[in-house]
């Protein structure tokens, strides 16, 4: 739990949280702890650790706590979408929500991985145009990114899944591949890994072999703890120009912080806040 308050326990100190199956080493409340505190917003920051026959009681017995509203993630971006009252319309084309506000007893989803993407993107000085993207996984993060390549002028998307029958009937129109088949993909311009391997603590793993990651100019791992995976060493080595998932992480926290509290965030701020960030994570090792 992060909390920023110089209130009485009596005032009105505003809840949030991340629901998700393990997040010991979230490094969720410490970013929302920053932004809170350049914003001057009195609140606290909770995990929520939920198991997966639990979701749906977990929702509803939110729904009734003076909670604003909570981010989602890995493994609960999709699933927790039936539970929901409302889904925004950018999340509905997703098919993955990682942010819910509550209000009145109702929880409304919505998906900011999608402006954080395009944050980090921006950042990198990435043009979409006339590029070719490789995406490994087929989750609710490789539904935001896929949504936002296409918004944005991506010539063509690879995607590559463990299930390829189970990718195919949910990314109809890309083209799907399975990790025997990743060597093949050739004349691309970007890989990006939407999968949670290289996370902590399993970190000495690799979605895809170093030669692989060898045939691409860009490597985008949405991981963001580790701040240096397997895959990213593996692309530094090779030259590639690489990113983390950590201004993602800022750019979808400012993002939710609008929607919870119903305010503009100007865009300079996520510049500071990531920079803060990364500060705090060579300060923290924990993260």
């Amino acid at each position: 739990m992060s909390c920023i308050s110089d209130a009485p326990e009596s005032s009105d100190v505003k809840l949030y949280g991340l629901i998700g199956e393990k997040l010991g080493h979230s490094f969720s409340p410490a970013i929302h702890s920053i932004i809170m505190q350049k914003l001057g917003i009195k609140g606290c920051y909770h995990l929520f650790e939920v198991e997966r026959d639990s979701l749906s009681r977990a929702l509803d017995g939110l729904k009734h706590l003076n909670i604003k509203g909570v981010n989602v993630t890995i493994p609960y971006k999709v699933e927790v979408m039936e539970y929901l009252d409302e889904v925004s319309r950018e999340a509905k084309g997703i098919g993955a929500v990682n942010t819910i506000c509550f209000r009145e007893k109702k929880a409304y989803g919505f998906n900011t991985d999608y402006y954080g993407f395009g944050m980090m993107l921006d950042k990198m000085n990435v043009d979409l145009h006339h590029k070719k993207a490789v995406i490994l996984g087929a989750g609710g993060a490789a539904n935001s990114v896929v949504r936002y390549l296409k918004d944005n002028g991506i010539k063509e998307i690879a995607l590559v899944s463990r299930n390829k029958d189970s990718a195919k009937c949910r990314f109809k129109d890309l083209g799907i591949y399975g990790y025997e088949e990743a060597g093949l993909l050739r004349s691309f311009d970007m890989i990006i890994n939407c999968t949670p391997c290289g996370m902590h603590p399993d970190i000495d793993v690799c979605p895809v072999p170093p030669d692989i990651i060898g045939n691409f100019s860009y490597a985008i791992d949405l991981i963001y703890n580790p701040s240096e995976t397997l895959f990213l060493k593996y692309a530094r080595e090779k030259g590639l120009t690489a990113a983390n998932g950590l201004y993602m992480l800022a750019g979808q926290a400012v993002k939710s912080q609008e929607l919870w509290n119903d305010i503009d965030i100007p865009g300079s701020t996520a510049d500071e806040i990531y920079a803060q960030s990364v500060e705090l994570r060579v300060k923290n090792s924990r993260f």
